[in-house]
């Protein structure tokens, strides 16, 4: 009896060991599922390229740049319309990637195309994706949209304004809160001075604040979209700026003063 007995109680606890065991392997397949599962997020494209129109106007197709790699790296790439508000078509293109995971091999890029259904033609209504970038059929080449810059989907024309040279320096290859001076301007051409300041952002030079700034002097010449930089010269009077851009007018650099530089 007592032998009978051992053997039941390593029989069950063999058992035991075994339940534990499926236990455990029941418990790393739900672990790994759930990591499976966490690794795709949801995301926007890194970029939008173009918008165009289809169905007559009824549908748009989105050019976007998405993750790509030697895995799956996108899934469920959705085009929606979200609503269509003072004059404005907002649509939505969103899809599901592995990329922000560092081991999932996503580092390359793809382009693909998002179709959103609108229901009824665009007509000349502007689009807005993800709420970023803006395009208009307004002055485009059909069935492409234009797509808007910093200075709006209609910049004003160039004109001797204060907001026409605003724009003409947020159209300069420049940094961001530079200042500037008019030198001279009329229907065709325009001279900016332009300083931006340089440096660790501090209080006033008496605090032990020392700062510097880049100064250079732009040309520009009128278009439809606004004035368009074409030449920069930081010489006195007409003979420097003469020997790139020629056809400027006497009037407008014969009284240049030195660039002030510092």
């Amino acid at each position: 009896m007592r032998q009978r007995g051992t053997r039941v109680v390593a029989l069950g606890a063999a058992l035991v060991v075994l339940a534990g065991c499926g236990s455990k392997i029941a418990e790393t397949d739900e672990e790994a599922t759930d990591t499976a599962t966490a690794a795709w997020t949801l995301a926007a494209p890194i970029r939008v390229d173009g918008v165009r129109t289809a169905d007559g106007g009824r549908s748009l197709v989105v050019d976007a740049e998405v993750p790509d790699g030697t895995r799956d790296c996108v899934r469920s790439l959705r085009g929606e319309l979200d609503t269509v508000e003072h004059g404005t078509v907002y649509v939505k293109v969103t899809y599901e990637t592995r990329s922000l995971d560092q081991d999932s091999g996503c580092t390359g890029t793809r382009r693909v195309k998002a179709t959103v259904k609108l229901g009824e033609p665009l007509g000349s209504r502007r689009v807005m994706v993800n709420t970023m970038d803006v395009y208009t059929p307004v002055g485009a080449t059909p069935p492409t949209l234009r797509q808007c810059g910093e200075n709006g989907c209609d910049p004003t024309p160039p004109r001797c304004t204060s907001s026409s040279y605003r724009q003409a320096v947020n159209d300069t290859d420049i940094p961001k809160h530079t200042s500037w001076e008019e030198r001279g301007c009329d229907d065709t051409w325009l001279v900016l001075d332009l300083s931006t300041r340089m440096g660790p952002a501090c209080g006033d030079a008496g605090d032990g604040c020392s700062s510097s700034g880049l100064s250079q002097r732009w040309f520009y010449r009128a278009e439809s979209s606004g004035w368009r930089p074409v030449a920069t010269n930081g010489d006195a009077g007409c003979a420097g700026i003469h020997k790139t851009l020629p056809e400027l007018p006497e009037h407008l650099c014969a009284s240049l003063p030195p660039l002030v530089r510092g």
